[in-house]
């Protein structure tokens, strides 16, 4: 794999990479309505393949939150042609790593020591590489271990990357009005505290301290001393990729098990200790040879507000659902409905959550679930369709939400998809002989 001598940092030289991608997009288009011309039953599976190539080629030389809103498109399957969800899927675990310079320097600079005066030996050439960190592999005292480091620049361009894609975002998604705002902060907000690595040691240390208890799951050891704002070292757990493993695994009752782990991770997480490892894509968990699930990134943590938590999880209740009265007063509470809704905004909008609710909250209506259902699957998808061509949803105002719907959804989303793709069947209400 190539790599790389150099990442954009400032705003003008990001800038001019987007500028850069955009015009070979344009490209893709022309070239595509001209074919289209002579061959009118021509598809758009080769544009699409080849705007997901280029948009991918840009962002991952920018890196840091330009790559990492590709990584997060890529966990919602339904809402993407799949030739992006297919190439965004590599910023997961699998991009040009920085190269075995940079890496000397960027140490120095962030541990004030070359990587050889620190451990007993380290690999120059990076392991993984993903959109803000790359991890090595490191001896020290006979234990092996993984050694995450931040690309440089990553955390200064935060701002400056979100300003650029806001244009395109609040088009994508309808925003308008100054509440809109809310919605980017919670982003940048997010974004930041991932490239703050002191951070992400406490809450490593917190998380897995917490779920030790959880059968079938497995943590590292993380080393403070070995550790600093940009550097991260932990212990090396052999594994493979969840996303690999599933691709292989024919033993149903090893994806059972692993489904429940993952799903036990999760909910006593929610209801125990409210807050959420809220980036669940198949580049932060490993499986070992004995079929245990291990977590190896508890660098987006979101916390989960009682006044958001309780209004939340009761639309996943049957009883308030289809009782229009009590559903109508939580859209209000989690301000999917507000108050200068119009008669109209209100009739479509709570039609729109009725539909999404009934069928999104289904895991949580019976004790047992089958996350290999094809149909339940089949339906999101067919929903998450519906919704890019609804043109009357293009006339609503789109600011809709809690801000905090931005990462609980995506956790959510993120976990059903490593649901389906182990195939796994559950008990619902198992993490609860987990709780303190």
């Amino acid at each position: 794999m190539k790599t790389i001598d150099t990442i954009p940092t400032n705003k003008i030289q990001r800038a001019g990479q987007l500028v850069k991608t955009g015009i070979k997009v344009g490209g893709n288009y022309l070239a595509y309505y001209g074919e289209k011309i002579v061959n009118p039953a021509l598809s758009k599976d080769k544009l699409n393949e080849n705007n997901a190539e280029d948009i991918y080629d840009g962002l991952q030389n920018l890196k840091g939150s330009a790559l990492k809103v590709a990584q997060m498109l890529s966990m919602d399957k339904s809402i993407m042609p799949q030739a992006y969800v297919d190439k965004f899927s590599l910023s997961q675990f699998s991009v040009p790593p920085l190269s075995a310079p940079l890496v000397r320097k960027t140490f120095k600079r962030y541990l004030g020591k070359f990587p050889e005066e620190i451990y007993d030996s380290f690999t120059p050439d990076s392991t993984n590489a993903a959109s803000i960190g790359q991890v090595h592999v490191a001896y020290k005292d006979g234990k092996k271990l993984a050694v995450k480091i931040q690309y440089p620049g990553v955390a200064d361009s935060i701002s400056s990357d979100l300003a650029l894609v806001k244009p395109f975002a609040t088009r994508m998604f309808n925003l308008k009005g100054k509440d809109s705002e809310k919605y980017f902060i919670e982003v940048e907000n997010k974004l930041l505290e991932e490239t703050d690595y002191v951070l992400e040691l406490k809450q490593s240390i917190e998380m897995s301290n917490s779920c030790r208890a959880i059968a079938n799951i497995k943590f590292p050891c993380y080393y403070k001393e070995l550790s600093s704002k940009k550097i991260l070292t932990m212990d090396w757990m052999e594994g493979e990729h969840l996303s690999e493993f599933a691709a292989h695994n024919t033993d149903r009752e090893k994806g059972d098990r692993l489904g429940q782990a993952l799903w036990d991770f999760y909910m006593f997480q929610i209801h125990e200790l409210r807050q959420v490892h809220a980036d669940p894509h198949p580049g932060n968990f490993l499986i070992d040879s004995e079929g245990n699930l291990m977590p190896i990134d508890f660098g987006c943590i979101k916390k989960i507000p009682n006044e958001f938590y309780v209004p939340y999880f009761e639309l996943a209740k049957p009883e308030f659902i289809n009782n229009p009265i009590l559903f109508a007063e939580k859209l209000y509470e989690l301000e999917i409905l507000r108050n200068d809704d119009s008669p109209k905004e209100i009739e479509y909008f709570t039609g729109i959550f009725h539909r999404l609710l009934s069928l999104f909250t289904q895991p949580f209506h019976a004790d047992h679930f089958d996350f290999s259902d094809e149909a339940f699957f089949g339906a999101i998808a067919t929903m998450g369709e519906e919704f890019t061509k609804d043109t009357q949803l293009r006339k609503m105002n789109g600011n809709r939400g809690s801000k905090h719907f931005l990462y609980i959804n995506r956790t959510f989303f993120g976990l059903y998809n490593l649901m389906h793709d182990l195939k796994a069947r559950v008990d619902t209400q198992n993490y609860i002989r987990y709780n303190l």
